[in-house]
């Protein structure tokens, strides 16, 4: 493949490339240029129908596949993956504009997550309960779960979709994923990485096409019975409806509005240099990007110079492009939406520090913005601006920054700064977020839970407890001999 060129992407089912039953097909598009780079196969009702029948006959197969054997096949698939780095990094830079260095990384990450999970399969541990009698064992028995439906967004395409794949994998179910239908080139590649490493037949499918009609048709199949969803919020109130309404467990990765809280013994200009990297990392578009900085009065100005400064040093530009730190936003839809968010953050008395417009007219590029004494009644500190905006407004006690920190419905994560002890215990206590991070900015590793609260969801995408997800819990009692209970 070279540099420039995108392979158009059919269905994966069976370990098959197809075409739609239907021959229908969608555009894939570059946000860097808004050219048309390639088509993907747009499933329809009967694709999805055959889809579902094939995980239902993988399962049958790879739940009696042995952790030991199903750990050798995803360690195989994660090789491969670090082997195609380049290439599947470039795939994602091309359909979705993170920068080529970020998009290498996403692969390391993926790689890394489905290896942890491929060792953590190996440990889906049972236990034996104590028995009233010494004639009955009590055994506590751990099964997958069965054919399960996972849904990815575009943001991270291979990572978010390793995470869940690797997981249900592991814990010996099938699945059938629904990438983003924006960027669906690097999930072809774990297919076929995974296709590759030996896993069997109608263990894994891969359908694309339209996300409502798909989510409907596979969340209420009788066959289905687990959902893993990331994305917003708004969707994912009405899919997780839907699983309820048809008894499906759900684990749900939902949108966040991250609090940075600052307090007046950090070092401003440190935690604004790693804040502002943060905030600006695939353009913003991140679930835990740190959004709402919140920083004490008496290191306020000293915190606000230094993020603009690192703001307006980061490069925009094409993101194939050596020496780029940030690229394009993923649709047209995003640059309206930014637009909007900051001509009514400052018409309520925001101050416009850098940035706050489109750049240039190819593309979809928009400038790291920063905006200062941002109001909370601005949409952007109550609405999730997923893109390069940060907010900062001062406090003057810890009750306010913890007050201000809970304020809206999400609590996906937060982060803060603080050398005092004291502090410390007040926030873990006190911030409702699923995931609270310290004097670092690092969250989202294989090894750890990922997942948040309020209306961020539920369940966790990452650490053990992403396999008890895909995994019933039964009892089972043998008696040697009859006894009677009554």
């Amino acid at each position: 493949m070279s540099e420039t060129t995108y392979p158009d992407i059919k269905l994966f089912i069976g370990n098959a490339w197809m075409a739609s039953q239907g021959g229908e097909t969608y555009p894939i598009i570059n946000p860097g240029t808004g050219d048309i780079i390639g088509k993907a196969a747009k499933a329809n009702r009967h694709d999805l129908e055959l889809a579902v029948a094939n995980a239902v006959a993988g399962f049958a197969v790879w739940r009696d596949v042995s952790p030991y054997e199903r750990s050798r096949i995803l360690r195989r698939a994660a090789d491969t993956l670090r082997q195609r780095r380049e290439r599947i990094a470039r795939l994602i830079s091309l359909e979705m504009g993170k920068p080529l260095p970020e998009a290498a990384a996403e692969v390391n990450v993926a790689a890394d997550t489905i290896e942890w999970f491929a060792e953590e399969g190996r440990r889906t541990y049972g236990r034996i309960v104590p028995s009233r009698s010494p004639t009955t064992e009590q055994m506590v028995v751990k099964s997958p779960v069965g054919p399960v439906a996972v849904f990815t967004p575009w943001n991270f395409p291979l990572n978010q979709a390793a995470r869940k794949i690797a997981a249900a994998l592991a814990a010996g179910c099938s699945v059938v994923a629904k990438p983003a239908e924006e960027a669906p080139g690097s999930v072809a590649e774990l297919a076929a990485a995974l296709m590759e490493a030996g896993l069997p037949s109608g263990v894994l499918n891969m359908v694309l096409g339209v996300p409502s009609d798909i989510s409907e048709f596979l969340i209420a199949h009788p066959q289905i019975r687990k959902i893993s969803f990331t994305g917003s919020t708004i969707v994912g109130k009405k899919l997780a409806a839907m699983a309820g309404a048809h008894m499906k467990r759900a684990t749900m990765e939902l949108g966040g509005h991250a609090p940075v809280l600052v307090f007046g013994d950090a070092d401003p200009v440190a935690a604004a240099t790693a804040m502002a990297r943060a905030k600006f990392r695939n353009a913003g578009q991140v679930c835990i990007s740190p959004t709402r900085f919140i920083v004490h009065r008496s290191i306020y100005e000293p915190f606000v110079d230094a993020f603009v400064g690192v703001a307006g040093s980061l490069t925009v530009g094409d993101s194939l492009a050596p020496g780029v730190d940030m690229g394009p936003l993923a649709n047209a839809r995003r640059l309206v939406a930014m637009e909007d968010l900051v001509r009514d953050a400052v018409e309520k008395g925001a101050d416009l520090k850098i940035g706050g417009r489109r750049r240039g007219n190819v593309g979809y590029f928009f400038e790291p913005t920063v905006l200062a004494d941002a109001p909370t009644n601005a949409r952007a500190m109550n609405e999730e601006p997923f893109g390069p905006l940060a907010l900062i407004r001062p406090f003057d006690s810890a009750g306010d920054a913890v007050a201000e920190a809970n304020r809206l419905p999400y609590g996906l994560a937060a982060f803060a700064y603080t050398r005092s002890n004291d502090v410390v215990s007040l926030l873990r206590t006190r911030v409702e977020a699923g995931m609270l991070s310290i004097n670092d900015n690092l969250l989202a590793l294989p090894e750890t839970p990922f997942g948040g609260v309020k209306d961020s969801g539920y369940g966790s995408e990452g650490g053990s407890e992403a396999m008890e997800a895909y995994l019933s819990t039964r009892l089972v009692k043998v008696t040697s001999e009859f006894e009677a209970s009554f």
